[in-house]
């Protein structure tokens, strides 16, 4: 009894080590200052538990015993797990793992908003006032936080910080401004009915990040695509370039004998007369000083750019584009549908994605010194397609002797590196020299332009004659070119990929290689059940009365057969 009583106080004494411990640590925790008094709880208290095991181990034998050994193991296993819970917390908020389910991936932004935000030149900030904190909205808005840290929004309500609301000049809730240096722009504004659209979002980064304004001409005079809406107008794609912070403008040849130095890009869309030859020479020109062209041309029309064509190696074939695989979904042979791409800026992130082209002609690529060309799109290969040649018949059959063996290729970009100046050296003199002497002037031709004497028209030209050659060298000309207009038209232009291959071949001719050119954000799917009054009536009624009275039915036969 002695004994045990001898050793009480030093048993208690182990306590009293963790007790400082966790006075020590709740009071840093809770005052978020790690000063003196929290270490003057911390220090002591581990120092004690230390003094306690060693002491119980000079004292006794307790390490070796088998109930230690077991604690021991037991207290590493669980030190074990708190460690490899503690490291799989820290990767999930470092390394965030996200899978979307969803059918049109509504909770995971398109590859173009994602490449926008994460080379954002500068900082910007979004900006909602408005009262509520829509959980849609601002899972949007931290989707768009997680690609980069200059990304932030903020909620705001116009009533607690009227200053903020009188900067943006907001006049209702629910406005959504974005703000970048001292820019600013209205994105939207967002109710019940409708919610922040990534669309509009990546779009506005886009502009408001944007240094230029670009330039897209659409050529007219040639029963092109008008820009008005309805059957075989291109409204749909104007907006989406509008939307995309291009400025669009009609280009009349005719009226104007040479394409505006500010064109980014100059559209030909479905062209069904052919263009003066003065027309061509204008394109001719703009493609050599460095211009960028798109050329969309139906079958059965012949708008007279052979001759252009064919300084790129490109030949329009005047037979049909037949596929016979769009049965199944509603498409008929005319109407090839695509989801083979080349490896190009254009198709970048398509996979397996399906675009389709009604009424289309095949393109014939052949090999030009200078020119580098790719693919866009190719259709399957044969029996599936075809290029057919009689296009009178009402069944479609293939002709070897007439018609070409699919996989065919439809859409076509070029490259062309501008040539070199051929004198690339200027002429030195930048100031007039003396005029000389009388002995040399009499062995010249008494011309007047024999004088070595320059004059302002030559010194004028000289200069921007080596600043032209220093700009050919480093850009180039763009050339895409695609067998069908129709792909592009309003109804078509926003289903499967169509409206992405129109609006990434502007933008990569356009040569704005800074902007993203993958899928482009889609609106959700509306997938809500309209019933009507019968119909809800029969879900009510098999819901509340038929499915109980089933089950009723099914427990009293059970009950019966074990009776």
């Amino acid at each position: 009894m002695k004994k045990i009583t001898k050793k009480q106080p030093w048993k208690y004494l182990f306590w009293l080590g963790p007790f400082l411990f966790m006075v020590g640590f709740t009071t840093g925790l809770v005052s978020g200052s790690w000063g003196i008094i929290p270490l003057a709880f911390i220090i002591p208290g581990i120092a004690i538990v230390i003094f306690w095991i060693v002491w119980q181990s000079q004292q006794s034998r307790w390490w070796a015993s088998r109930s230690t050994q077991a604690g021991t193991n037991a207290l590493i296993a669980t030190v074990a797990v708190l460690i490899i819970l503690g490291l799989i917390n820290f990767l999930s908020d470092r390394y965030q793992l996200r899978q979307d389910l969803t059918e049109t991936q509504l909770f995971t932004l398109a590859p173009q908003s994602q490449e926008l935000v994460r080379r954002l030149p500068q900082p910007v900030k979004i900006w909602v006032f408005d009262v509520t904190q829509n959980p849609q909205d601002r899972e949007l808005l931290e989707n768009y936080r997680r690609q980069s840290s200059k990304f932030q929004f903020e909620y705001i309500d116009p009533q607690t910080r009227p200053g903020i609301a009188e900067k943006f000049g907001v006049k209702d809730y629910g406005e959504v401004y974005l703000e970048s240096g001292n820019n600013r722009q209205l994105v939207q504004n967002v109710n019940i009915n409708e919610r922040l659209s990534e669309i509009r979002l990546t779009n506005r980064l886009q502009q408001l990040t944007g240094s230029t304004v670009v330039k897209a001409y659409f050529l007219q005079g040639h029963g092109e695509r008008p820009f008005t809406g309805g059957e075989g107008g291109i409204s749909q794609a104007i907006q989406g370039l509008t939307d995309k912070g291009y400025t669009v403008e009609p280009l009349n040849l005719v009226e104007k004998p040479q394409v505006p130095e500010d064109a980014a890009v100059l559209v030909v869309a479905g062209a069904k007369r052919g263009l003066f030859d003065a027309e061509v020479k204008a394109l001719q020109d703009y493609l050599n000083r460095g211009g960028n062209l798109l050329l969309m041309i139906d079958p059965d029309t012949d708008p007279k750019l052979n001759s252009l064509l064919q300084e790129w190696g490109v030949r329009l074939d005047n037979r049909l584009a037949v596929d016979v695989s769009g049965a199944g979904v509603g498409l008929g042979p005319a109407a090839p549908i695509i989801n083979e791409y080349g490896q190009h800026p254009i198709t970048k992130d398509f996979g397996n994605g399906i675009s389709f082209y009604r009424l289309a002609r095949p393109i014939e690529i052949t090999s030009v010194a200078g020119v580098q060309s790719t693919p866009l799109l190719r259709t399957k290969p044969y029996p599936n397609t075809w290029a057919e040649s009689d296009l009178q018949s009402e069944k479609l059959e293939f002709n070897p002797d007439k018609d070409l063996k699919g996989p065919l290729t439809l859409g076509v970009a070029l490259t062309r590196k501008l040539p070199a100046i051929s004198n690339p050296t200027p002429i030195p003199a930048t100031t007039p020299s003396p005029l000389p002497p009388p002995t040399i002037q009499s062995q010249a031709s008494p011309t007047p332009t024999a004088t070595t004497t320059p004059s302002p028209t030559t010194q004028s030209q000289a200069t921007p004659a080596t600043e032209d050659k220093s700009e050919q060298t480093s850009k180039e000309s763009r050339l895409v070119v695609f067998g069908n207009s129709d792909f592009a038209t309003d109804g078509l232009f926003q289903q499967q990929l169509n409206g992405d291959v129109f609006l990434n071949s502007v933008t990569w001719l356009s040569q704005q290689d800074q902007q993203p050119l993958s899928i482009r954000p889609k609106e959700p799917r509306n997938r809500r059940i309209t019933l009507s009054t019968s119909q809800a009536n029969v879900l009510t009624l098999s819901s509340l009365l038929f499915l109980p009275v089933l089950g009723f039915l099914t427990a009293a036969f059970m009950w019966w057969r074990r009776r």
